[in-house]
């Protein structure tokens, strides 16, 4: 008897496909690789990725919902670009945001979300910070196991955005050997413990300056525009 070979269903392979170009895209825009206001080319992004034009185009069309693309009329798709301007909203935003997800967490706060957020810490801390990618996922995973006990799933959605949209200014930010004097995984030890401790103000007030670090360096670096291109 002769099985036959399941037949994958069409849809499921074109979101497949959707789904890794999209990871593909976020992933060089959020490193740098594909720089701020670079044009997006359909038949180059075809070639650097090995996939087809129409799962490219759904993912550049994602990746304008999260603002890191922007549409440009008749011409196609670039990178968003940034400035200080853009880069202080978000700073704003996100520290207000992590301020209202950290302490409600903190306020509900159980033994299985501090073991979980110990671990992420731990994953970090064995992290090669040089590579880039699996170091990134985990540096996210840590950032929001401290939000994610806020029971507030549309609050988290906004601060994961913020976080992406955040990424690029610090990649930024670490092209200049002087950033890497920041003792950035001291920054994390004393956001974790006083969370765990759970001290709301001081968990809080940890986590502001940590992101207001990288912001106050943005400033005075020029590493950024002050108007967009």
């Amino acid at each position: 008897m002769t099985l036959s070979r399941p037949v994958s269903d069409p849809q499921t392979l074109i979101a497949s496909a959707t789904q890794t170009a999209y990871s593909a895209i976020q992933r060089m825009i959020l490193t740098g690789i594909l720089p701020p206001g670079e044009k997006l080319k359909i038949e180059t992004l075809k070639g650097r990725l090995q996939i087809g034009a129409s799962p490219i185009r759904e993912a550049l069309s994602l990746l304008t919902s999260d603002q890191l693309v922007e549409r440009l009329d008749q011409r196609g798709f670039r990178c968003a670009p940034v400035s200080l301007k853009n880069f202080n909203e978000i700073l704003r935003l996100r520290c207000a945001l992590e301020d209202m997800a950290l302490r409600q967490g903190i306020e509900r706060a159980t033994a299985d979300w501090e073991e979980a957020l110990v671990l992420a810490h731990h994953r970090l801390v064995r992290a090669d910070a040089a590579d880039d990618t699996p170091f990134e996922e985990l540096h996210k995973a840590f950032h929001m196991a401290l939000l994610s006990n806020c029971a507030s799933p549309i609050l988290l959605r906004y601060c994961s955005q913020l976080y992406d949209l955040n990424v690029r200014y610090r990649y930024l930010a670490g092209r200049a050997l002087n950033y890497g004097r920041r003792d950035v995984a001291g920054e994390h030890r004393h956001i974790l413990q006083a969370t765990v401790e759970r001290d709301a103000d001081a968990a809080s007030k940890h986590l502001v300056e940590h992101y207001q670090q990288t912001g106050a360096f943005l400033r005075d670096s020029g590493l950024v525009p002050t108007t967009r291109d």
